[in-house]
């Protein structure tokens, strides 16, 4: 490599160094890298992108603007039972104690009825 850069026919009298290979070139040969844009390398030290540098896509809406409520063609309820016959049971403990909130509340669980529960 020279020791003297001849800056005629350039756009910039301005000498840099490679950031990977160390050799002197003009500043206009320089460029960014993309993976480190800090980074001013010459042309045959150049990275391609890494895409997974890259921010994440952004999530679409996918949700449906009309659906179709949660019955079938027929009109009725795919549940065997209405919805309002559902078994409402207090939570006990093995010995038949009633299991109460902090604040002195009963522990009541919605249960569905169960295949031998359904009126005949």
């Amino acid at each position: 490599m020279p020791l003297y850069l001849d800056p005629r026919g350039r756009a910039t009298y301005g000498i840099g160094i490679c950031a990977r290979c160390s050799r002197k070139m003009f500043l206009d040969e320089l460029h960014s890298d993309p993976n480190s844009p800090g980074l001013m390398v010459c042309k045959k030290d150049l990275d391609v992108l890494d895409p997974y540098r890259l921010p994440a896509r952004e999530t679409e809406d996918i949700t449906l603007p009309f659906y179709r409520p949660d019955l079938d063609l027929t009109g009725r309820s795919p549940y065997p039972w209405p919805v309002d016959q559902m078994l409402r049971q207090r939570l006990v403990t093995e010995d038949g104690q009633n299991i109460l909130t902090p604040d002195g509340q009963y522990i009541i669980v919605d249960i569905p009825p169960g295949p031998y529960d359904l009126p005949i």
